[in-house]
């Protein structure tokens, strides 16, 4: 699909042409107008570099990347690291090292504050007014806006419809108890209930956020644990979670501990499972191995409470300020956002819900594991793992996976994770 920007540039070469004074040449016909604006845009000898860590999408955002060179001439170098990788490490290493992508991952709040000195200010970008609020939120500082949300994403429990009803479950469990119920019947039924997965990033990050999302006032809980205040050992809303930790874990498939990401998803796609506690990013990875799957989501509970989903932006695209191309990037990221091409990634290719109110995005765009949670967004908690320092989330991650290899109790994991704040505040 040719961009307006090549349809723009055709009519005016068409216009000058048809201009009597200008020239005597005959006006070109339909066939070759719709040949020009479809030829793609001249080669530019500009090069920018994306250093990003969403490895589920690494394949579709190298596509877009060279749809992107098609309509506008400028290459797009996409640098993917994730799957276990600390993406954080890595980005600094890529700095100290010299090079200075055009575009970086960062997760906002606590995390954005060392890149402060690189990140351009995009408050009068074109897209910033049609922003979601909230997710405006983790790159404002002092009323400007230094990143542009990738998109929203949310994670529960993702569950086979068709397993439950199997197992005779016929009312969605929202609660501990209930969800309690439906793993004593799945196991009556021979299904495993949980694949889950032994990824320091999934237990470190999204596990433990359900955690510190469900405290009275999350923001402030964590300033007062970063400042020594408060504790999470002797927290009731941690000694309530360490029981939906125990019922995942104690429920699972029998090689939990060598299950990396990708068997995760794949062993769930493939029936291995009930539930997976995972978010809408699998949806592209699950269609791969059965698309027909009846899905859904379900709150994730830690006490007799109804549970929620967990709803954030992963992470924001900051544009480099030290990079040999700025403004470059920052078109990049406009036709992201605004052209029917980059849209039509954004949705159908990503499976993103947008962050942006003007760009629609149907269930059958997105994906039922997207639907399903954006129906639950009115009561839906937040994300919190980036008001902490780089470092942090890898201790807790540590902890939880020694925690699932049952070489801690649960008394040292609650420590262990109090270690994890302070010593990265001591450094």
């Amino acid at each position: 699909m040719a961009s307006s920007l090549a349809v723009f540039a055709a009519g005016c070469g068409s216009s000058t042409n048809n201009t009597a004074t200008q020239s005597t040449a005959p006006a070109p016909t339909a066939a070759a107008e719709k040949a020009a604006a479809t030829e793609p845009a001249k080669k530019k000898d500009v090069s920018i570099k994306v250093f990003q860590f969403k490895v589920e999408i690494a394949d579709a955002l190298n596509k877009m990347a060279q749809e992107y060179e098609k309509e506008t001439g400028v290459h797009v170098d996409i640098e993917t690291h994730g799957g276990g990788e600390d993406y954080g490490a890595l980005l600094k290493a890529e700095f100290a090292s010299g090079s200075e992508p055009e575009i970086y991952n960062n997760g906002g709040y606590a995390a954005l504050k060392p890149y402060m000195d690189r990140a351009v200010d995009l408050s009068n970008e074109p897209w910033a007014k049609d922003l979601i609020d909230s997710a405006k939120l983790p790159t404002t500082v002092d009323g400007k806006l230094y990143g542009m949300p990738m998109n929203t994403e949310g994670y529960g429990l993702i569950y086979n419809k068709d397993l439950f009803a199997k197992a005779g479950i016929t009312e969605t469990p929202k609660t501990l108890s209930q969800l309690t119920d439906a793993v004593k019947k799945l196991q009556a039924a021979g299904i495993t209930p949980f694949e889950t997965t032994n990824e320091w990033w999934s237990l470190g990050i999204h596990l433990v956020n359900v955690a510190f999302a469900n405290q009275d006032n999350p923001a402030q809980f964590i300033e007062d644990l970063k400042a020594g205040k408060t504790t999470i050992k002797g927290n009731k809303q941690f000694e309530d979670w360490a029981n939906v930790v125990d019922l995942i874990f104690k429920n699972a498939q029998k090689n939990m501990l060598t299950t990396d990401y990708a068997t995760q998803v794949a062993d769930f796609a493939a029936g291995k499972a009930a539930m997976m506690q995972q978010g809408n990013w699998v949806q592209g990875d699950i269609d791969k191995v059965n698309a027909k799957l009846n899905l859904g989501v379900l709150p994730l509970p830690i006490n007799d409470k109804e549970g929620k989903v967990y709803i954030g932006v992963p992470n924001n695209w900051i544009v480099n300020s030290k990079s040999a191309h700025p403004d470059e990037a920052k078109k990049f990221l406009n036709w992201m956002v605004a052209s029917e091409t980059g849209k039509k990634y954004l949705t159908q290719e990503f499976k993103f819900m947008p962050a942006e109110k003007n760009i629609p995005a149907t269930p059958e765009q997105i994906g039922q594991i997207a639907a399903a949670t954006q129906a639950q967004a009115a009561t839906a908690l937040g994300w919190h793992w980036d008001r902490f320092a780089d470092g942090t989330t890898q201790g807790f991650g540590a902890a939880m996976q020694e925690y699932q290899g049952g070489k801690i109790n649960k008394d040292q994991l609650l420590e262990k994770l109090d270690k994890a704040v302070q010593d990265i505040v001591k450094k």
